[in-house]
């Protein structure tokens, strides 16, 4: 799945001064994104109701994915716009990480509006359907089936004759389609694209209807159904911003037609905070700000566990 780090000779044609501005564009931006993902991390397993409520455990699963794809992405452009050329086994276990986390999200969006449907449209079997312990084998088979997707990945790249190589050098920076070595390693990864967020959209959209109908009924929570419709319109717009970095690629070829390569670089760039590194923190910001019982905890901690106080000023006479 093409992520952050898909983009070839990044730095091409561009100064030192400007590759320092870009640098900074995209770290700066990175690591504050990062510090209110842990925070939020932090916040998710400081109290004993987020660590037994289903809906914060697949919450903490979903940071946890987008905080370690987006360092991955970081540190992979960092490597490209310092010009440090990787050997394939290195940029290999890099990328699988960014794939696998990249992968994560989406699923765990599913399971996380399912858990929505089931508290709306089924209130008196919620706590016997979401339990921690159904939460967990959900968690665990979302991992195991996107770890089972690297690992054909990797299973594919094997066909690659590397020992023809005069060394495991790479030619070029590090990304996503230079691990395409192979013709059937790229339809894979469309197929499974296109298979990944199909099903997942459905599934969404479907739990959203399924809410919906459910709202219009006498015996259902008015207040509960409108929560949770809402919610999982926010889902929806997640996915999609995990769809529109898929789309990436084929938007840098079709403007790269149009443009010279500088203006494509600096386009490359401005895509990658925008559709790379903002929604990394979607997530915490909308359940932070939006969730009552997260968004003390999560002020307090952003806050360095700081109280303000007013103390009035006093005249000293000597």
């Amino acid at each position: 799945m093409s992520d952050a780090q898909s983009r070839t000779n990044i730095t091409v044609g561009l100064g030192l001064v400007e590759r320092v501005m870009l640098t900074t564009l995209t770290t700066v931006p990175c690591c504050i994104l990062f510090c209110i993902n842990v925070t939020m991390l932090f916040t998710l397993r400081s109290k004993l109701v987020f660590r037994e409520t289903s809906r914060y455990i697949l919450l903490y699963n979903l940071l946890f994915a987008d905080t370690v794809q987006m360092t991955v992405s970081q540190l992979l452009y960092i490597l490209s716009i310092c010009r440090i050329i990787l050997t394939y086994p290195v940029c290999g276990v890099l990328v699988m990480l960014a794939n696998l986390t990249n992968e994560i999200s989406p699923l765990t969006l599913v399971v996380m509006s399912l858990e929505r449907y089931v508290a709306v449209c089924y209130p008196l079997r919620h706590a016997t359907i979401i339990t921690i312990r159904n939460t967990g084998v959900a968690i665990t088979v979302v991992w195991a089936f996107c770890t089972l997707n690297v690992l054909i990945r990797v299973v594919l790249l094997l066909d690659f004759p590397f020992e023809d190589l005069e060394s495991l050098q790479m030619k070029h920076f590090c990304n996503t389609l230079i691990m395409f070595l192979v013709p059937i390693s790229d339809h894979y990864d469309k197929a499974y694209t296109c298979f990944l967020f199909i099903s997942a959209g459905v599934a969404v959209i479907s739990a959203y209807i399924g809410v919906i109908v459910a709202a219009r009924s006498a015996s259902t929570d008015k207040a509960s159904a409108h929560k949770a419709r809402n919610t999982l319109l926010l889902h929806l717009v997640q996915l999609g911003l995990s769809l529109l970095s898929t789309m990436h690629n084929p938007l840098l070829i079709a403007v790269s037609k149009i443009i010279t390569r500088i203006m494509l670089v600096r386009i490359q760039n401005v895509f990658y905070v925008f559709i790379f590194i903002l929604p990394r923190c979607f997530s915490a910001l909308i359940y932070g700000l939006r969730d009552q019982t997260i968004r003390p905890v999560l002020l307090y901690y952003l806050c360095c566990r700081l109280k303000v106080s007013v103390v009035p000023a006093k005249t000293v006479s000597s």
